[in-house]
């Protein structure tokens, strides 16, 4: 177990601005992983390998993109426990994101609402930090990359974005999401649509072929779709995929509705609500998935995990493996322990 219970670090946290108390955390995890200072945070991995798209994970708890998104920290974050880690969102060209403020805690409701932007340093300097993170895969930890287009991109060009991306990452990676759900860049939430989606997979998949005759090795491709999808959207994303040959889906990012935190004094807020409020909304779309995909088509279920409980709930839905991010924020490193143990068969 973590030398230190969160519980004891949180309030200093949680007086701080979240982006700022974000930025401190990373910071630290990046500072001190690989040091005897690790062990403020660091526990054992729970054993629980499964085997999906063609990987072999340790267990079933991964952490979700969007926490590390330049992958600083990937071994210090590593040393929680998780069975596999993705990184990013990265576009080919780093960018500051939407104005500040742009994060937002709803602490009574287990939520956060952030339109940071795909704030990142750009492939580059994303790549550099992964290839120095080398312990977590050295274990067995799996690796996801997850790479998006840069704000400035019209959006009918966002394909090229999305293919710079992949064919930096893929050498570098154990399976590659395209981040198409993010609300907080214009449109590109458009590109779930059919005919869109349809172009830029097909695009995608036969990059990917290329690659992967060049280097030998076959990387799974992920797409990460969102909550706020009607029945029909599910369906049509579902057939998409499988006529793509795209490896998996991972299910859902954050949401624009409000219903759950109504008269919050940041409800109002634009951006991506995270957190307990995404459950039910994210298992809904988990569960229609898995009945228009079939048994044994790769999801991963993310959205409102901050227990066991709720871990268990994604995988009744249909989801083979669970993320989770804002849990972390406001449960710490226990919580990957925990969710790991219920689900753990």
């Amino acid at each position: 177990m973590s030398l230190i219970p969160y519980a004891l670090a949180r309030p200093a946290l949680f007086a701080l601005d979240p982006e700022h108390a974000h930025e401190l955390t990373l910071a630290n995890l990046e500072r001190f992983q690989h040091t005897p200072l690790e062990c403020a945070w660091a526990q054992t991995r729970v054993d629980d390998p499964v085997t999906l798209a063609g990987l072999r994970f340790p267990n079933r708890v991964g952490l979700a993109a969007g926490l590390d998104k330049n992958g600083r920290a990937i071994d210090g974050l590593g040393a929680m426990g998780f069975g596999f880690i993705e990184v990013g969102t990265v576009t080919p060209k780093g960018q500051s994101g939407n104005p500040k403020p742009r994060m937002f805690r709803l602490p009574e409701h287990n939520a956060l609402i952030n339109r940071l932007g795909f704030n990142n340093e750009g492939l580059e300097s994303f790549l550099a930090n992964v290839q120095r993170s080398t312990r977590f895969r050295a274990q067995g930890g799996i690796l996801g990359l997850n790479i998006g287009k840069n704000a400035a991109t019209a959006i009918e060009d966002a394909a090229s974005d999305y293919l710079k991306g992949l064919e930096g990452v893929y050498p570098h990676a154990d399976y590659v999401t395209v981040n198409i759900s993010s609300p907080n860049t214009a449109n590109l939430r458009s590109l779930q649509s059919d005919e869109a989606l349809k172009a830029l997979l097909d695009q995608l998949m036969a990059r990917r072929e290329g690659l992967a005759r060049r280097l030998g090795r076959k990387v799974p491709l992920f797409v990460k779709i969102a909550p706020d999808l009607e029945d029909s959207q599910v369906q049509v994303i579902a057939q998409t995929l499988k006529d793509c040959g795209v490896d998996g889906v991972i299910a859902t990012n954050t949401t624009l509705a409000r219903d759950a935190v109504q008269g919050h004094l940041h409800a109002a807020e634009a951006g991506g609500l995270s957190g307990a409020p995404v459950l039910a909304a994210s298992n809904r779309v988990i569960a229609q998935l898995r009945a228009a995909l079939g048994a044994g088509y790769p999801i991963i279920g993310v959205g409102g995990v901050l227990s066991g409980a709720d871990a268990q709930s994604k995988r009744a839905a249909g989801a083979d493996l669970v993320q989770i991010y804002t849990g972390l924020i406001y449960k710490g490193s226990a919580l990957v322990r925990e969710a790991a143990l219920a689900l753990r068969n």
